[in-house]
């Protein structure tokens, strides 16, 4: 399979250029550095072989590894994005290599005493003896998801290098801006013209997934009266104290640091207030739709009992669908889990199936027509500095992928039989 030295330079070269994608930008791509990494692969995916390498205006990469076979086989496709998330700033990363991890501590920063520790990160203990990639500590990794472009750009080169191993057309698509829920909003499914896809952008190894959270977001604008404080009675309405009303209406238990599983919840993640007004910006989750229609309720609820209470409209929520839970869309197609599974058992690795506590370009790109589950691509502790990725993992995910493009290859009867 790939070399190890040749995956690492690989990641590491793609992780220095800083893809950091902007919520606040109107943009596609959302910044203009993302268009240095998105340049960059389009040029390696024509070096390496691919065919039909195309990007177009707004960044979206497509490539072809054409069938070697003689028979109608699936078209089917790999898919990752490129940007990192800005919660964590993803300039200068300086990644580190930690070789034949000894399951201790590990020093990420020894200036900011920046450690990352087994007895926090318990999954640490699951790569003993392996190499490990971590950040200085200072930056994310971004492993989220270029560890997954990685892994499908050594896969293609791979099967190009080795064309004995007998497979259909591949298709590969690369996306930006799939932090901030806009990966797959400019994403041609039609030119793509696969028939199924997975995206490569799981966690640990042995992650594969096919269902996610139904998701939403809120924002409740709420409207005081400001007046000198020093003449406020009967007058003033501070609106900050109306919102701390309104934050613990909503059930304390029902978010992400108390719920796990297909557990929902409502997740506030910023607030920005004065007398005169403050806005509560939530994002709403939960895996069943019934349950999920009922939180986007309770939100607007809320904002009802309260300005009946001040007998005036004080309180205004906006709620936007973000996606939805891709199952639906899956389940009549399951023969391409199976795929993916029979592809992990032959790698011997034990596949761990369960539902993604967020959302991938797959679960939009599953309600575009292009069902598409969700493959591990090997790192931990996204989006922040003590993000890591095993090598070993990454080059499993390779195994994978090689190994889907040949079970496609071969007769799918007996997968779509046992559908019907």
């Amino acid at each position: 399979m790939i070399k190890k030295q040749h995956i690492i330079d690989r990641f590491t070269g793609y992780v220095k250029i800083d893809t950091e994608s902007d919520p606040n930008s109107n943009s596609t791509p959302s910044t203009k550095k993302q268009w240095n990494l998105a340049n960059t692969l389009a040029d390696e995916l024509k070096a390496i072989g691919m065919e039909d390498v195309t990007i177009d205006e707004n960044a979206y990469i497509m490539a072809t590894l054409p069938s070697n076979v003689s028979h109608p086989v699936p078209v089917i496709g790999f898919v990752s994005h490129f940007d990192t998330s800005p919660d964590f700033t993803g300039a200068n990363v300086n990644p580190q290599i930690v070789e034949n991890y000894n399951g201790k501590d590990i020093v990420l920063n020894k200036e900011q005493n920046i450690i990352l520790s087994p007895d926090y990160f318990e999954d640490l203990l699951l790569y003993k003896g392996q190499t490990l990639i971590t950040t200085d500590g200072t930056t994310l990794l971004g492993a989220d998801d270029k560890a997954g472009i990685t892994e499908i750009v050594s896969a293609m080169e791979y099967l190009i290098n080795n064309p004995e191993i007998k497979h259909g057309k591949i298709r590969v698509g690369f996306t930006p801006d799939e932090e901030i829920g806009r990966g797959a909003h400019k994403f041609d499914v039609k030119k793509f013209g696969a028939d199924w896809a997975y995206t490569m952008d799981g966690s640990q190894v042995g992650e594969l997934e096919y269902e996610n959270f139904n998701a939403a977001g809120a924002v409740v604008t709420i409207k005081g009266k400001i007046v000198h404080p020093g003449y406020a009675k009967g007058k003033m309405v501070n609106s900050m104290y109306i919102a701390t009303d309104y934050i613990n209406s909503l059930p304390r238990l029902e978010t992400p640091e108390h719920t796990e599983g297909r557990e929902g919840f409502f997740h506030l993640h910023n607030i920005n207030g004065t007398v005169d007004e403050t806005k509560l910006q939530y994002i709403i989750r939960d895996h069943d739709k019934k349950h999920f229609e009922a939180r986007k309720q309770m939100v607007q609820q809320l904002a009802d009992e309260l300005n009946e209470q001040f007998e005036m409209e004080v309180i205004s929520v906006e709620i936007k669908d973000q996606y939805f839970n891709m199952r639906e869309k899956i389940e009549p197609v399951m023969h391409i889990v199976k795929i993916a599974k029979l592809a992990m058992e032959q790698a011997n690795i034990k596949p761990l199936i369960k539902p993604i506590r967020g959302g991938t370009d797959g679960s939009q790109l599953s309600f575009m027509g292009l069902p598409c589950p969700n493959i591990f691509a090997g790192g931990h502790n996204f989006h922040g500095r003590f993000e890591y990725v095993p090598v070993e993992s990454m080059i499993k995910a390779v195994e994978v992928i090689v190994n889907i493009a040949q079970i496609t290859a071969q007769d799918l009867s007996k997968f779509k039989n046992e559908e019907e």
